[in-house]
């Protein structure tokens, strides 16, 4: 049965399934339903057609020996009839059950480690490190709109009247900065965190997107495109499309329904993509600048690895994406969300939070994700022991390392100068051809 959770292990373990979902703040009655109720259904439905079963086949071994010796079998094939019908009532009622607790498995989200405080919201969640100094201006700080539109690097009136509002289309240095932080993360990670690069397809079909689990509880967030017809929930395709909404779609799906030996593991994977999304229920959130973007580019870690070392990969994929935020010399903390505050397929999460000077806050620009064998088992993805007969779910983890918009007005905010100008942090230069400083772009009238 495809689902988040081993049915077994719910099965036994369901006071403990109940525990955690309130800790997530669900109630269990809502995604649990009568579980018990109709698992117990399923199995006596299973039990009494086996049962049936067993009954047929020994009366058509009477009936068999019967007609050999002449007599009249016509009483006992009317009780195989009989039988027949009952069995196949009761695999129906089987199935319905199968088809249901599919269904509420598909619902359960994965379960908080024991490390993961209990919180309700982002306010319970805990801050784990600070790193850096914030930077100190003599002159009024800028959020990043104004610094961009100011410079000529960012234009969002005509990005919106190309695609509509949420987009944003980059001139000058400040398209050749978005470059320049995609090349460099990639740099870093392939050449020093020893990833292997991936240019993965910007379009998936829902079958891979059940399996890293956006579907189908966060539809409303994707982009459908409609060649192949609307979307049905509970129906995973191999030939529709929809725009990615994150690279760890892909290339979590690289592996799907697949088995790896226990030598590939752990495999770590880095992919520059673009990254759509509708921001269903954030209107009115963030409207100024870039952070709410129905397009944006961003650098995901991606890493397949050993159950036994998952945490540890989640530490080291955590700090990969903290040291990009260090040689760009920003200001950032590492929070450790609370079971309130975790997506539905995560296990244990760390927010990146990057510090923004223009706007006098933290703000998310990386989100680290331990997901156990939850996405794993959704997209079918095993790996073989050395010397062991069956094959096991191993774990997933990605991160963004970084979501590069994000990155962008981070430097924008904390290196923009008293004359209006942004320096570019040191690391940077080789990638921006030798510049030091972006000025103002004379492109447009």
């Amino acid at each position: 049965m495809a689902g988040m959770l081993d049915l077994g292990y719910v099965r036994a373990n369901l006071a403990l399934i109940e525990e955690k979902l309130r800790a997530r703040n669900m109630d269990p009655a809502v995604v649990l339903g009568d579980f018990a109720t109709i698992d117990r259904n399923r199995r006596d439905a299973i039990t009494q057609a086996e049962t049936v079963k067993s009954q047929r086949n020994k009366l058509s071994e009477a009936i068999a020996k019967l007609r050999r010796a002449g007599g009249d079998a016509a009483p006992l094939t009317e009780q195989t009839k009989t039988l027949k019908s009952k069995g196949e009532e009761l695999e129906s009622v089987a199935a319905a059950a199968d088809e249901r607790l599919r269904e509420m498995m598909q619902a359960v989200p994965n379960l908080p480690q024991d490390s993961v405080p209990i919180g309700r919201s982002e306010h319970d969640n805990s801050i784990e490190k600070a790193w850096g100094e914030k930077p100190e201006f003599a002159f009024p700080t800028l959020p990043h709109w104004e610094i961009g539109e100011r410079l000529g690097i960012l234009d969002f009136e005509r990005a919106a009247k190309i695609s509509g509002s949420r987009f944003v289309v980059h001139f000058g240095q400040g398209a050749r900065l978005e470059r320049a932080l995609a090349n460099f993360m990639l740099d870093l990670h392939t050449r020093e965190h020893g990833y292997t690069e991936v240019l993965p397809p910007y379009m998936v079909n829902s079958k891979s997107l059940f399996g890293t689990g956006q579907l189908p509880k966060f539809a409303e967030d994707l982009f459908h495109c409609d060649d192949k017809g609307a979307y049905e929930p509970g129906k995973y395709q191999d030939s529709d499309h929809w725009m990615i909404p994150t690279a760890e779609v892909p290339v979590t799906n690289l592996f799907r329904d697949e088995i790896l030996d226990e030598s590939q593991l752990t495999t770590s994977f880095c992919a520059y993509t673009p990254c759509f999304r509708s921001e269903a229920g954030s209107y009115g959130k963030d409207v100024r600048g870039m952070i709410r973007q129905h397009q944006f580019q961003k650098v995901e870690l991606v890493k397949f690895t050993h159950p036994d070392k998952s945490n540890e990969e989640h530490e080291r994929l955590t700090r990969d994406a903290e040291r990009v935020l260090e040689l760009l010399g920003l200001p950032y903390r590492r929070m450790l969300l609370c079971t309130g505050d975790m997506g539905f397929a995560s296990s244990k999460t760390y927010d990146l939070e990057v510090w923004l000077p223009g706007q006098n806050l933290y703000r998310e620009i990386s989100s680290c994700s331990n997901f156990e064998a939850f996405q794993a088992r959704r997209a079918n993805i095993r790996f073989k022991p050395a010397g062991a007969k069956k094959s096991e779910f191993l774990h997933t983890l990605n991160g963004s390392g970084l979501a590069v918009g994000r990155t962008y007005l981070a430097v924008l905010e904390n290196y923009q100068q008293a004359d209006g100008t942004v320096r570019i942090p040191d690391v940077l230069v080789p990638y921006m051809n030798g510049e030091t400083v972006i000025a103002l772009q004379k492109h447009t009238s």
